[in-house]
């Protein structure tokens, strides 16, 4: 059964840049999208960005578009998702998911049927 691996998250100041990285133990991600969400507390999980590992598909929640780069490591075969120029508001964890979503469903939790344990993102002002 695949299990989400996250790591990479921590504790940066304001300006800073961090690199989130999300494995699959156990299986891959063949045929499938992978995809970041957050939740801060007391508010709701939020969309941040998804990618289809076969290729043709890459999404990103407007508050983080032209900050943060999802990509694939093929070779390691994880997502990378990579966050520069970060804000306090940016503080969460990060839940990586995956699942079979079509384009209208990409941002959307119940696209994915498969959750990380989530690493934390600290961002001080």
């Amino acid at each position: 059964q695949v299990q989400l691996v996250e790591s990479g998250g921590g504790f940066v100041p304001a300006g800073g840049s961090l690199r989130l990285s999300c494995a699959a133990s156990g299986g891959s991600f063949s045929n499938s999208a992978v995809a970041w969400f957050r939740q801060a507390p007391g508010k709701e999980r939020e969309f941040v960005a998804a990618i289809r590992w076969s290729g043709g598909m890459i999404r990103y929640g407007d508050s983080v578009k032209d900050r943060y780069t999802i990509s694939r490591d093929y070779a390691n075969h994880r997502v990378i998702l990579q966050m520069n120029n970060l804000k306090p508001d940016d503080t969460a964890v990060y839940y990586c998911a995956t699942g079979r979503p079509i384009a209208s469903t990409i941002a959307t939790m119940r696209a994915y049927d498969r959750w990380g344990q989530g690493t934390q993102v600290t961002v001080s002002s």
